[in-house]
């Protein structure tokens, strides 16, 4: 299991967090930081501290936008922060970057959040460039993720940090029309915590056609990584690739022989497979892959398994 850290910084700008009312601290220029908004363990709603934050910093200029845990007391969903944010979208123009549940597990374990439907921050900010959701199922039976298909013209970045992300949010993103996409990441989680997507849902995002200018592709965390990873290996997407992740799942020789047996991957200048379950004897066939052809490799995070005990693997983030 590893930790999640709150970001340092975010769409390449220092983040912040909003001082609370009286503190009198100089604030930095609007523009120049990404502001996170943190209920903390203070006793108030987040909608307090919004009016506080639209009270404090010019929104016409803010760039970013980072949202911390947004209760006090138990927890509870995120739909109002998401209705307050839309509501208020117009007097964010230069709004470029939103992450959504910076919790980390101190705060509030990953696949304890109560999400919601995130399709109207796409739809009420189409000049967005990067969306960061953490955040998907739960084992509680509470709010899960949604979302819905939609056409953004000016998305960059999309990534889903989860410990269970469901397959209709999988199946969403890849009929989702994004013709700028660049970077896409999925953390798919365990089955536990609601993460039931399949190869078949991946699909349309491994067939290369859906985003004309992907370069960094991750599908990560998964419990089926075998499984992803031999359909990696031929998939069409593969070959307009710059980086590739496969890592933080139950990765071993099935999969690891699958894609050295597959198509080229010595056009990538990245292939990331930390935290995974492959014998030394297959990693070294990666290191070589990595020596000859000058692919950075990451095999770091080795973890011991032998088939024939019938261990269980699991992911690097579930709960």
């Amino acid at each position: 299991m590893i930790d999640i850290d709150h970001p340092c910084s975010f769409h390449h700008l220092p983040v912040f967090t909003l001082p609370e009312p009286g503190d009198d601290r100089p604030l930095p220029a609007a523009d120049s930081t990404a502001w996170r908004l943190d209920c903390g363990w203070e006793e108030q709603e987040f909608a307090t501290l919004w009016r506080h934050f639209l009270e404090t910093v010019e929104p016409a200029q803010v760039r970013a936008l980072v949202i911390g845990p947004w209760w006090h007391g138990d927890y509870s969903s995120l739909a109002p922060v998401v209705e307050l944010i839309t509501s208020d979208a117009a007097r964010f123009p230069a709004l470029r970057a939103l992450f959504l549940a910076d919790v980390v597990g101190e705060e509030c374990e990953v696949s304890w959040l109560r999400m919601c439907d995130i399709t109207p921050v796409l739809q009420a900010f189409p000049h967005l460039e990067e969306l960061v959701v953490r955040g998907g199922g739960s084992g509680l039976g509470q709010e899960t993720l949604e979302l819905a298909p939609v056409r953004h013209e000016a998305l960059r970045s999309l990534r889903f940090e989860s410990g269970g992300l469901p397959g209709h949010v999988v199946r969403a993103v890849g009929a989702c029309e994004l013709p700028a996409l660049e970077r896409l990441e999925l953390w798919l989680g365990s089955q536990w915590y609601a993460g039931d997507a399949t190869v078949a849902d991946l699909a349309p995002l491994l067939s290369g056609g859906g985003f004309p200018r992907l370069r960094h592709l991750g599908i990560q965390n998964s419990e089926i990584q075998d499984e992803i990873a031999a359909a990696v290996a031929s998939a069409p997407v593969v070959a307009q690739l710059d980086f590739l992740a496969l890592s933080m799942g139950t990765l071993s020789d099935v999969g690891g022989l699958a894609l050295l047996e597959g198509q080229p991957l010595t056009h990538l200048g990245g292939l990331d497979l930390h935290h995974h379950y492959l014998s030394d004897e297959v990693a070294e066939r990666f290191k070589e892959l990595s020596e000859r052809h000058d692919v950075h490799v990451d095999l770091s995070e080795a973890d011991y398994w032998d088939p024939k005990d019938d261990e269980p693997r699991y992911v690097a983030v579930s709960e």
